[in-house]
């Protein structure tokens, strides 16, 4: 398929700034992938689609404060620094992102807050990408603590309004436990744990897997034939336990849905020569557009995204690209609130 195909025109006014008051109240469109037929529900309405020894496979990754603002040495000009990840514990190396790029040069040293951390500028990685090391003599709790003080939570750049101190709750799950992503696994925002308790009551499990999102979630395509688009690679680890539960379900032909397109990413990039789920640790730079065949999943839970977007083609490559393209339609017309503070859809 082409990009053009995936472009679609959006109200400015579509785009969510903030969250919903409850999380499992935001709006639900769910899609029939069968019958093509469209309802319009609450997120709590969910549990009305799963029964007991079904399965929803969440992202437990935890996004941590990625975004610092500091001052480069003599100039004290303002920069932006987006951390991607971190490349070597003992050196305190990491991948960033600065802005402005043109005034961020190796061998610069950047100050964040009143001096309390020091990075110097080692490397160019990309126009915008540099390789930084940070000049800190205390141990990793330490430092992690400063990032998480000095650090602001990484809201993605299409919300457009600052940051305010809700969002380090709100712009994260109820799941997150292991820290690295630098964005939010937004399918799995919705959910309560009074939610997760009526699902664990009628027998469905809920159950891990981490995959640490990174920026490459969001870069544009910008090639029209999709077959040349390389996706950004992402850490990710599934775990024993969620390979025996899911495999389970799927030999009791049971309902097994990825909460997100990074948990459909990963179980995706973890099925052995059988069909089944296998245990992984990893990197992934799995491309899902239509047509595209899925081993594990026959559910899955995701936002509303953007035009043009990977995480839009893999919502097409799972519900179909015309029946999914006209529901996209269908929200707009029905003022759906989309991207990562978003409603959200299930397909079925």
């Amino acid at each position: 398929m082409k990009l053009s195909e995936f472009k679609f025109d959006l109200p400015a006014g579509s785009i969510a700034l903030y969250p919903a008051e409850n999380r499992d109240e935001s709006r639900l469109m769910v899609i029939h992938k069968d019958s093509g037929k469209i309802e319009h529900k609450i997120f709590k309405d969910i549990i009305e689609y799963f029964e007991e020894g079904d399965v929803l496979v969440i992202n437990d990754t935890k996004v941590f404060p990625a975004r610092l603002y500091g001052n480069k040495e003599k100039t004290g000009a303002k920069i932006e620094v987006f951390l991607l990840r971190e490349l070597n514990k003992e050196m305190r190396l990491w991948d960033v992102l600065v802005d402005p790029a043109r005034k961020i040069r190796v061998g610069n040293k950047l100050y964040f807050g009143e001096g309390d951390l020091v990075a110097e500028v080692i490397d160019n990685t990309t126009s915008r990408g540099r390789t930084i090391r940070f000049l800190y003599d205390g141990d990793d709790g330490e430092f992690r603590s400063l990032i998480d003080s000095l650090g602001e939570t990484p809201l993605p750049k299409y919300i457009k309004r600052d940051t305010e101190p809700e969002d380090r709750e709100r712009f994260q799950t109820i799941f997150a436990d292991k820290i690295g992503a630098v964005a939010a696994p937004t399918a799995g925002m919705h959910f309560t744990r009074q939610l997760v308790k009526r699902m664990e009551i009628i027998g469905a499990d809920i159950t891990p897997i981490t995959l640490h999102i990174g920026l490459g979630s969001f870069r544009p395509v910008d090639v029209e034939d999709l077959t040349k688009h390389k996706m950004d690679s992402e850490n990710f680890f599934v775990n024993s336990k969620t390979v025996n539960i899911v495999n389970n379900a799927l030999d009791n032909k049971k309902r097994v849905c990825a909460v997100g397109t990074t948990c459909m990413r990963a179980l995706e990039s973890s099925v052995s020569a059988n069909g089944r789920l296998k245990e992984r640790e990893g990197w992934t730079d799995k491309f899902i557009f239509p047509p595209y065949d899925f081993k594990i999943c026959n559910a899955l839970i995701t936002n509303f995204h953007m035009p043009e977007s990977t995480l839009l083609m893999m919502a097409c490559a799972f519900g179909g690209y015309e029946l999914v393209m006209d529901a996209y339609q269908t929200a707009i017309k029905e003022k759906y609130r989309f991207f990562s503070y978003g409603d959200a859809m299930l397909i079925i």
